[in-house]
């Protein structure tokens, strides 16, 4: 969606944008304005139906909208896993009807993401948190594409620093901090260093970095043919299957991630894959909802199934069946032939680092 053209923003065009909520923006604000890499936040409102809303509007929680923050980052400087983990710290992720002291939904948590890419960065940011046992309850916060963020009235912009006496009085009162403190403790202040972006290759080019999704470009089928194996083009461009107990991993119990073959696209992960019995590595869920796309298949005699392909490259995968173990009771029935499996002490060094902690030993 295009953005708005909030007055606040800095003119930079190198900076990219990310939009959160996490209760009374004067605080989310005030919270980003202090991480490096962080040239502005401005404070406003997001995820409502009404053009332009005012504060009075938002306030009486009649237009859908939530008080939010538009921030503005050097990605040079800092990624938006660290801004992630900085938003984490400013509120309180279980809470979907209002934060501290203020109730409703004009106050609810959220993340509203650009592109894709922040997409797959939030869900595994929230996975991970979940998995921490750091919170009595399940953190919850919405997680939506990004439509339209209109600017606060100028009082609203830089609050903590015009009213610093009055900011402080609502802060401690609002007992945000109090609980932040509580959850974090000593984790509370962290090294926003570590969430530098790496600046070298990707682990296949020879040196290490970030996976760069918007970088894919499909390759033609001659350079396909080339680059593949006869099975792997088969079975990815030409929907093949492999044969059964005689393919890499259907028996594979390392921990670790495993991508598209040909776009290095994060698909599944081994904490969710299992020993189904069939002779293919089969999972209970995709790595997120987005990371494949189910199409109808009736090329098979014995009816119709669900073929699995992969997001960004299009390549065929496998199918999903609705027979699996708990969680979910689905089996993703993969090709070892599409996949290529990265151990998790490589993960960072392959660019799938925001993953790591995602990552453990296969259900079975």
């Amino acid at each position: 969606m295009a953005l708005q053209d909030p007055q606040y923003a800095p003119s930079d065009p190198s900076l990219k944008v990310a939009t959160f909520a996490g209760g009374c923006f004067w605080c989310v604000e005030a919270g980003f304005e202090q991480i490096p890499g962080v040239a502005e936040a401005v404070s406003g409102y997001s995820g409502g139906i009404e053009k332009n809303p005012n504060y009075q509007q938002v306030a009486s929680g009649a237009t859908g909208h939530t008080e939010a923050v538009q921030v503005y980052y050097d990605p040079q400087v800092i990624t938006y896993e660290g801004l992630l983990q900085a938003l984490w710290r400013m509120m309180d992720p279980t809470d979907v009807d209002g934060q501290f002291v203020d109730r409703g939904k004009q106050y609810r948590p959220a993340i509203f993401f650009h592109n894709a890419e922040q997409k797959l960065s939030a869900e595994a940011s929230i996975q991970a948190l979940q998995n921490s046992g750091r919170y009595d309850k399940p953190v919850a916060l919405e997680v939506s594409q990004f439509e339209s963020f209109y600017d606060a009235e100028e009082y609203h912009q830089d609050y903590y620093k015009k009213n610093p006496i009055r900011y402080k009085y609502y802060t401690f009162n609002s007992g945000r901090y109090q609980f932040i403190d509580k959850v974090w403790g000593e984790d509370r202040e962290i090294d926003y260093a570590q969430y530098r972006p790496k600046t070298s290759e990707a682990a296949d080019g020879g040196q290490h970095g970030r996976f760069d999704q918007q970088a894919f470009k499909k390759p033609s089928d001659e350079q396909l043919r080339k680059q593949l194996t006869s099975i792997q083009y088969k079975v990815t461009q030409q929907d093949a299957t492999e044969p059964s107990f005689n393919n890499k991993y259907w028996d594979e119990k390392r921990a670790g991630i495993y991508v598209d073959v040909v776009s290095g696209e994060p698909l599944f992960l081994s904490t969710d894959k299992y020993k189904s019995g069939t002779g293919w590595p089969s999972f209970v869920r995709p790595i997120s909802s987005n990371a494949v796309v189910e199409k109808e298949d009736r090329s098979w005699y014995g009816g119709v199934r669900t073929e699995i392909r992969s997001a960004l490259a299009d390549s065929h995968s496998g199918h999903v069946f609705k027979d699996g173990p708990k969680p979910t009771g689905l089996r993703y029935c993969m090709n070892s032939a599409a996949l290529r499996f990265i151990l998790k002490a490589d993960m960072d060094k392959a660019g799938y680092g925001q993953y790591v902690d995602l990552v453990k030993k296969p259900i079975s």
